[in-house]
């Protein structure tokens, strides 16, 4: 369906920095943005090792796609694990039925350190209001919803459920993303996924029931990001495996059919080195995501240590694997419009997102001294 949806249109979408709307609301009515939701919500209840060969699949195609369907499933996902049975029946039919939705966390002083959060979430009688700016967030020119995260402000409590949504911790928030009070702005020009609908997204006063506050209280900062930020990096990991495979197919094919000094340039030793090198990186990634895929199916302890592995070894191999593939293909892929230059742009981003290389390797660092990653 997606191979069919997606044709060789992902080159002209990339240019247009747009996504068809109608495209992305069949494949979530299809259940395809969110594959792991469970059946009883309108999911397709994938486990991680199916929805992440899918999503290589979708990233092999293109990855402004891709990175809607990691945002959606991270929104889906975090309602899934801290929404109450009620949120669960509310907002997942919503996702699986064609609703859009996105899921921000970023601010412009809170980036990689997430406790820097300075967006406001206080309670007012039945309702919460939401002051804040969130950054960077992937899919939210596109969204009906959107997840937030934000710092609570117990000051507004009162009555017989003031400390429903208390303890001074954070909370996440389903805000419908036509709430009187939000502003999204698209991310002018991006360096990659530029069709993925990244845009800030401003908060002034924006009134929504308490009931959105999902589980009706404020949890652990550190929890609560966590638990949302494994899923992104997952659907990362594997969307980079899926750029690996896109890269991969375009200079294998491009060494075997063009010719230089009378013989196909694959038969030149430092451009078989080259391909090699592709393959392993593409093989590599694509065995650190399945192990971690795994730990997510077995329910492994060794869950969060893998997912975080997964992302960084799939998202550095694919920015070099990217950069082999244009070093193999030269101008025939110095140019936008290519397959291999798009995802040249796209795995540089990949390094960013859902935790940079250095958090990635901090974190890793800190599993191997006894400390909790």
């Amino acid at each position: 369906m997606v191979t069919a949806l997606v044709a060789d249109e992902a080159d002209a979408w990339d240019r247009a920095g747009l996504l068809p709307v109608p495209l992305l609301r069949e494949l979530g009515a299809a259940g395809w943005l969110c594959a792991q939701v469970p059946v009883v919500s309108g999911g397709r209840g994938l486990s991680s090792a199916a929805a992440g060969e899918f999503t290589a699949h979708v990233g092999s195609l293109c990855s402004s796609l891709r990175s809607v369907m990691t945002s959606q499933g991270m929104a889906a996902w975090t309602i899934e694990r801290f929404g109450t049975a009620e949120q669960r029946a509310a907002f997942l039919p919503r996702l699986t039925g064609g609703g859009l939705a996105a899921a921000g966390f970023s601010e412009r002083a809170a980036g990689s350190d997430l406790s820097a959060m300075t967006t406001r979430v206080r309670r007012d009688g039945d309702s919460v209001v939401l002051d804040g700016h969130k950054v960077w967030v992937t899919a939210a020119h596109y969204a009906d919803l959107l997840v937030l995260f934000g710092r609570y402000d117990g000051s507004g409590d009162r009555g017989e459920d003031a400390g429903a949504v208390g303890g001074g911790e954070a909370v996440a928030v389903v805000v419908p993303a036509d709430t009187p009070g939000v502003r999204v702005t698209r991310v002018a020009d991006p360096l990659g996924c530029r069709a993925a609908g990244h845009a800030d997204v401003a908060l002034d006063a924006v009134r929504v029931p308490a009931g959105h506050v999902l589980g009706g209280s404020s949890l652990p900062l550190p929890l609560l990001v966590t638990t949302a930020l494994a899923y992104g990096r997952m659907s990362v990991a594997w969307g980079c495996v899926g750029i690996l495979r896109g890269c991969l197919t375009a200079a294998t094919r491009h060494a075997a059919t063009r010719e230089q000094f009378g013989v196909p340039l694959g038969e030149h030793q430092l451009v078989a080195r080259h391909l090699a090198e592709l393959y392993v990186a593409e093989q590599t990634a694509t065995r650190v995501c399945e192990h971690a895929s795994r730990c997510w199916d077995d329910g492994s302890p060794e869950q969060v240590v893998a997912t975080v592995l997964a992302k960084h070894v799939s998202a550095g191999n694919a920015a070099r694997g990217a950069a082999t593939a244009v070093q193999v293909l030269a101008s025939a892929a110095a140019r936008d419009g290519h397959v291999v230059a798009r995802a040249h742009r796209d795995a540089k981003l990949m390094e960013i997102i859902e935790g940079s290389n250095e958090m990635c390797q901090l974190m890793l660092a800190r599993h191997l001294l006894g400390r909790t990653v």
